[in-house]
């Protein structure tokens, strides 16, 4: 039988994992933010202990503690969504997903394993995002659309425009109607190549419209 000390430091150290988490979400002002994340910690770590109380019964607690991963994916689930044709949201589902994981350690006692994790998630969320910031200034997808009139050869010369840009194409869409062509390109590519490349179809007197 699990004493009440230790079931209230139990408590007390979800309450600590969950709070540096979810700080951190906070913090970056994301969907599931201190509260939240605190929640996920202290239900999971009390629904992987009441497996345990209730072990002997008619109730099998590796059932009970399966059904918290379950009933966490729906929870996850409501935190992903799309934002101006990306899909937002993964980093924090997946955080939800993995507080949930420690509390259900905090629970079963595997603090050194749990403290690990912790420092793991929190180096991830803290230091990655400068990787990914570094990446994304090396490679930069935009989707643009423009619009010349029927007949025009500018199509080939914004192909051309791309490529003397360093702008790699890897998606490219052509829709014509009675009075525009109308061009998709999807391309990869430096940030400021993205901007020279903005500043040519702005000074182009042959786009009548695009848009990015």
């Amino acid at each position: 039988m699990v004493s009440t000390i230790e079931l209230l430091t139990k408590l007390g150290v979800a309450l600590l994992v969950g709070g540096l988490i979810g700080a951190e979400r906070e913090f970056r002002d994301k969907a599931a933010g201190f509260r939240t994340i605190i929640f996920i910690t202290t239900g999971a770590t009390l629904f992987t202990l009441f497996s345990a109380i209730i072990a002997g019964t008619e109730n099998d607690p590796a059932r009970i503690s399966a059904n918290i991963v379950s009933g966490i994916g729906f929870l996850g689930a409501g935190a992903i969504m799309r934002e101006e044709g990306r899909v937002a949201g993964l980093t924090t589902a997946a955080t939800i997903w993995l507080a949930a994981a420690l509390g259900m350690g905090i629970g079963s006692g595997q603090y050194i394993l749990v403290g690990a994790g912790t420092a793991v998630i929190l180096f991830v969320l803290w230091i990655f995002p400068r990787f990914e910031h570094w990446i994304d200034n090396v490679r930069d997808a935009r989707t643009y659309k423009v619009y010349v009139a029927q007949g025009s050869d500018k199509i080939a010369e914004i192909d051309d425009a791309f490529e003397n840009l360093s702008l790699r194409i890897f998606r490219r869409h052509i829709v014509k109607n009675p009075e525009h062509t109308i061009c998709s390109w999807t391309v990869n590519g430096k940030p400021e190549d993205h901007d020279r490349l903005i500043n040519v179809l702005l000074n182009d007197e042959d786009v009548l419209e695009f848009d990015y």
